[in-house]
């Protein structure tokens, strides 16, 4: 049993973590982009976590370069002069950007309820529009819309080694809330063909993890 929706914005930015000044993006969203949108949606950490199994781009890639205006430092508890650590840092973005994910959601061991309710409340917040809160496209600033897919729409005739890619930067087995974030990240080759991301389970062999 697999969720399918559609998801689109103006502006995206999957950012590389080896970009660490000036952000660069992606071509194409990382699974752990896709599951903060599903999460955004519905999420129940101690009950499941979310699988993606397949990225379908909708729209050809078109990027855009800007300059945005932010911070030095950290925020901490001590106030910060933002006119003292402004900073001005390239972006280079994605714009008009569509896709199609195909997810699983995937019960914690824990977990003894019915996994068809999990489907169907799924399914019925997507059809609604409803979301915890507003899902972003990688900077909270570009929004996120998403709605159920029909599956009409063509994924792009365009193919590209991606090399190895951020898969996710937790253990997704992991759902204990800490106070201090514990970082596990993992990443995998991806190759886009035919506009079609494929993406591996976590627990196989393709995901490569600390």
């Amino acid at each position: 049993m697999d969720i399918v929706l559609e998801f689109w914005g103006d502006f995206a930015c999957f950012t590389r973590p080896e970009a660490k000044v000036e952000r660069l993006t992606y071509p194409v969203p990382t699974p752990s982009a896709v599951r903060g949108v599903l999460s955004a949606i519905y999420s129940k950490p101690t009950e499941f976590y979310w699988q993606i199994n397949k990225i379908e781009v909708l729209k050809p890639l078109r990027y855009i370069t800007f300059k945005r205006n932010e911070i030095k430092k950290i925020i901490s508890k001590s106030p910060i002069l933002v006119e003292n650590e402004r900073t001005q840092r390239q972006t280079v973005a994605l714009k008009d950007v569509h896709y199609r994910v195909t997810a699983t959601i995937v019960k914690r061991e824990s977990f003894a309820g019915n996994l068809i309710q999990l489907y169907e409340q799924a399914n019925r917040r997507i059809k609604s529009g409803k979301c915890f809160f507003q899902p972003y496209l990688g900077c909270r600033e570009f929004v996120c819309y998403f709605g159920v897919s029909d599956g009409s729409k063509k994924p792009i005739d365009f193919d590209l080694d991606l090399g190895y890619m951020l898969y996710d930067v937790f253990d997704l087995h992991s759902y204990v809330v800490d106070t201090k974030a514990n970082p596990n990240v993992s990443v995998f080759h991806a190759q886009l063909q035919q506009g079609v991301l494929c993406v591996p389970d976590y627990d196989s062999g393709k995901v490569l993890k600390p």
